[in-house]
């Protein structure tokens, strides 16, 4: 059930888009992109596998996912319904409601995560954890500092190790801070695929967080050009009224 879960219990919020609160790490840059169709899909098959046993996105319907992302509604009852649900139900998580003891709080839903945290935020999660003997679970996270969750994709990624510098306080005495991660323990996944695994899934919550996004960014930029065309006439309408007007 545990390996069933990528994402974490969100409890502490990041500031903006460019650095995170807790100990000022830089985010790292998704890259996602909303309209790429097979990113999509495959994001949509590894949070099935690796994150409905904990998360819910109970905002989206299965059978709104199929038709969005074009799979055939027999590969989605195969693929992606691991459960007893419908097609036309929302996503629920297998995780038992009473389980909130196993990390401290119940998982939360992640329909809205992308919206409410950012894309750079969530891949710069699932790339943010190191070892931490000192945290139940034996790891902690660059980007949520105690945060709740174990490593679950660290047969993935592999382990990291935490990296310092030193600083001075406002006393001017020197201190070590916390400054990234570099590999400890390799994973399954190279380095790169790791981070194509992870862009998949974050490209498929931002989907999930507004399903007619890339429908709504593209007809923003037909009614802008509707509005400058009409702009034109309405400025030529204007002169032809007035032309006799002294």
């Amino acid at each position: 059930m545990l390996k069933a879960s990528v994402l974490t219990v969100f409890g502490l919020l990041c500031a903006g888009n460019a650095w995170c609160e807790e100990g000022e790490i830089p985010l790292m840059d998704a890259g996602t992109d909303i309209k790429n169709i097979e990113s999509l899909q495959r994001g949509a098959r590894d949070f099935m596998n690796d994150c409905s046993g904990c998360h819910s996105l109970k905002y989206l319907r299965y059978n709104r996912l199929a038709t969005d992302l074009k799979i055939p509604e027999a590969d989605l009852a195969k693929d992606l319904i691991f459960t007893d649900a419908k097609p036309f139900e929302e996503i629920a998580t297998a995780m038992p409601v009473d389980s909130a003891s196993w990390f401290g709080k119940q998982p939360p839903d992640l329909t809205l995560m992308a919206r409410a945290r950012g894309v750079n935020y969530l891949y710069s999660y699932l790339h943010g954890f190191y070892a931490d003997k000192t945290r139940p679970w034996g790891v902690n996270n660059l980007y949520l500092p105690g945060t709740a969750m174990p490593h679950i994709l660290y047969y993935r990624q592999g382990l990291q190790k935490p990296t310092y510098r030193n600083e001075k306080d406002p006393n001017g005495n020197a201190k070590m801070v916390l400054a990234g991660v570099e590999p400890m323990i390799p994973g399954s996944m190279k380095p790169e695929e790791y981070d194509q695994y992870v862009r998949d899934i974050v490209n498929f919550l931002d989907y999930a967080a507004e399903p007619v996004k890339s429908t709504r960014e593209t007809m923003g930029i037909f009614v802008v050009l509707f509005l400058l065309v009409f702009f034109v006439f309405s400025y030529l309408l204007k002169k032809e009224y007035w032309k006799d007007v002294h």
